[in-house]
């Protein structure tokens, strides 16, 4: 992982490929859980577009956490997030009641050092684990807590498309998610969400989750004192705890990280590089860099936990 592919002759014709082979593309993805396209030229947003759509017809267009790429309604910008700390491993969207099954990424300009994206097959962190922790996971689940706090992530009115608080509320209660306002007009969330999972088209147990993202133990210690000196414990952008709400010790998640980390795989982004990976079966994150680094990301075959439970069943 990932599974390398390349052109047998110049000029060939990346979505076109990818339409008539779809079947092939999935199999592969279930399989090694990431393809790394590599040498087809697909250097624009278009074109990537192009390549995307050809594996997913219909591309997520609501996604509130990234920002728009360009004049584009389906293609996203990487996660704004500072060039010198690193974005831990999650998969997308897994704390929320509907996650998309692939997701995209494109580089368009590669860092001058670093920026590589590492990837983690969920599968096999499932596997290694202690299976004292993997009961755990399993039984108590997670409990995502978020604030919206303006200027430290995205605001609730772009996250949910609105400034009308009585239809975030509306969205919130169909999502199954609790929500309070405070007297300052910040909004705050939470939901409980498996921590572990079947994958509805392999039958595969995986751990699939956003504990690294949002667990407070993962900030740097000057970034954590000081969040926590101005919102407190309870008003961290974004916390995790387990279901019931009780902390998750930091032991816990260091040796998630760690084990994480030895699993993890990762290459170096060349210009045009097309990842596409199935969200479920892998993790991903980013390294630090600098330079002038460009990559785009795109958001397809969405899957809500009401369609997961009716596959189970």
């Amino acid at each position: 992982m990932p599974l390398v592919v390349t052109p047998a002759v110049d000029g060939a014709d990346l979505p076109g490929w990818l339409r008539e082979n779809r079947d092939l593309v999935d199999s592969y993805l279930h399989r090694h859980g990431a393809l790394l396209l590599r040498g087809f030229h697909a250097r624009s947003v278009a074109e990537f577009e192009a390549a995307a759509s050809a594996i997913c017809p219909t591309l997520f267009r609501e996604y509130g956490d990234l920002p728009r790429e360009g004049d584009s309604d389906q293609i996203y910008q990487s996660t704004p997030y500072p060039e010198d700390r690193s974005i831990l491993f999650h998969n997308e969207s897994s704390h929320l009641d509907s996650w998309p099954m692939r997701q995209f990424f494109s580089c368009l300009v590669p860092a001058r050092a670093g920026g590589e994206t590492p990837i983690v097959d969920c599968r096999e962190v499932y596997r290694l684990m202690r299976p004292e922790l993997r009961a755990q996971f399993a039984e108590r689940k997670l409990r995502y807590v978020r604030n919206f706090i303006d200027s430290l992530d995205v605001s609730w009115q772009r996250f949910y498309g609105t400034t009308d608080r009585a239809e975030v509320e509306r969205k919130c209660a169909d999502a199954g998610v609790g929500f309070s306002w405070a007297p300052d007009g910040t909004l705050r969330t939470w939901r409980v969400a498996d921590a572990v999972l079947t994958h509805p088209r392999t039958g595969e147990t995986m751990f699939f989750n956003q504990l690294a993202l949002h667990h407070v133990s993962c900030l740097d210690q000057d970034t954590r004192q000081s969040l926590e000196s101005l919102y407190g414990r309870e008003g961290l952008p974004r916390s995790v705890y387990w279901g019931d709400g009780a902390p998750i010790d930091d032991d816990v998640v260091t040796e998630v990280r760690e084990l994480m980390d030895r699993t993890a795989v990762s290459f170096t982004w060349q210009t045009g590089d097309v990842l596409a990976i199935d969200n479920m079966l892998v993790a991903h994150s980013r390294r630090p860099f600098t330079g002038p680094r460009k990559i785009v990301v795109a958001l397809g075959d969405m899957l809500s936990r009401a369609e997961l439970s009716t596959a189970d069943a």
